[in-house]
Parts: C-alpha cells; structure tokens; sequence
C-alpha cells in the first residue's frame, strides 16, 4: 500500500510498482490515518508511507498500523532533512526508511527485504541518526528502560553480540543464518533471547539498540 499526500508521487509510485512482478499494490492512501483505515480492509503485508504529511503523519500512521495490524509491515518514505522524524517512526514500529529519490529497483529491493524479515537502515543517514539518538539518550526514554547499558551488553553471549551486530545491519534471519553459519532456528532463538535481554518490543528495535550503542558499525 502506498501513502503521500502529494497525489503524483502517491499515485506515479503505485503504478510504477505495481508493474513489477513481484509486487501488487494493494490501495493508496493520503496520509496516517486514511491509511491505518484501508490498511484494516486491505491488510496489506507491506505500507510504504510519506514520513511527513499534513494531518496524520507517518510516525503516528506507523504506530496505529503496527499495533493494530501485526503482521503488516510500515517503510517510511524519508528526505535529507527527516532525521528526528525517521527516529521517532523506528520506535513507533516501523521497519526502516529510505529516501524518496532512490531508484525504483532500490525500493524494491527494500521493500523485498522487509517482507522477508529484514529491516532497511540506508548507510548514508546512519551517521545523523546515530547522532540524533545520542542527543536524545538522555531525554527520551520510550525505547528503553532507564538501566545500566554497559551491564546489558556485558550479559550478552558472543554469539548474541554477533547477531545483534548483524540485525544493526538490517539484515534477515536467512542472511544471518548464513553470515554466522548456523540456521535459521538458531538465529530466530537468538533474536528472542535478544528481545528478552533488551527489554526491547521487536527486531528492529534490537536493531536500533545496536546501532545507537556501536554494536554495529556501518
């Protein structure tokens, strides 16, 4: 499902998209709210929406979808400028961002790579994101529990540390499976006990943990 406000790019993308094998465009919406309803009827397994709309914006969209809708997953549409905003939709539920004018072969390749259980952290924005989330370690406390991060990392195993590194990275289970050559079962326990270590709600945010505390470096 797409959604933007600005009915060219909204509409121009779901044709563009649509016309690709491997995907079929569900419903367009304009902004977090018309979205979170269609995405009820629709139950779309991927929604691709505008960070930055008038009325419900995509941070508030992300979180009515990924609480509501469980098995339905939110990429954000993101420029330059979006960094605190693309901050606040990760920890809202969304599954990662990218920016508007990547190729369309990216998005795809993106939105490919969240449907099989990956997330989409682009490389050139880590470092301001990195940046935005140390500014804000101090203040915003919805993520994590207030507690003592260097005694959570110590109490991770090696083979914790590396597959939270590798979900730092955005990678799948299968790509991790393979990166660490153990399977995939393995690396779904692994994410769990992660999960549960953390005191985190999912992968991504295991993810965001990681990148925020230099368990990963891209």
């Amino acid at each position: 499902m797409i959604v933007d406000d600005q009915e060219l790019m909204r509409d121009g993308l779901a044709t563009i998209l649509d016309l690709k094998p491997e995907l079929s465009v569900v419903g367009v919406a304009s902004d977090g709210r018309e979205a979170y309803e269609l995405a009820l009827e629709k139950k779309p397994d991927i929604v691709l929406m505008d960070i930055r709309m008038p009325g419900t914006n995509g941070v508030k969209g992300a979180n009515l979808i990924t609480s509501s809708l469980l098995d339905t997953k939110v990429l954000m549409l993101t420029t330059f400028s979006d960094t605190e905003l693309i901050l606040e939709a990760l920890t809202e539920g969304a599954h990662g961002y990218l920016l508007k004018d990547m190729p369309t072969d990216s998005i795809v390749q993106a939105i490919m790579t969240v449907h099989s259980g990956g997330i989409v952290l682009p490389q050139h924005l880590t470092a301001e994101i990195i940046s935005e989330m140390k500014r804000r370690q101090e203040l915003e406390k919805e993520i994590f529990p207030s507690q003592d991060v260097p005694s959570i990392i110590h109490d991770l195993t090696e083979r914790e540390r590396e597959v939270l590194r590798k979900l730092g990275e955005g990678m799948n289970n299968k790509e991790i499976a393979s990166q660490l050559y153990i399977s995939e079962g393995t690396v779904k326990n692994h994410v769990s006990h992660l999960i549960g270590k953390l005191e985190v709600r999912d992968r991504t945010q295991a993810a965001i943990f990681a990148v925020r505390y230099g368990i990963t470096t891209f």
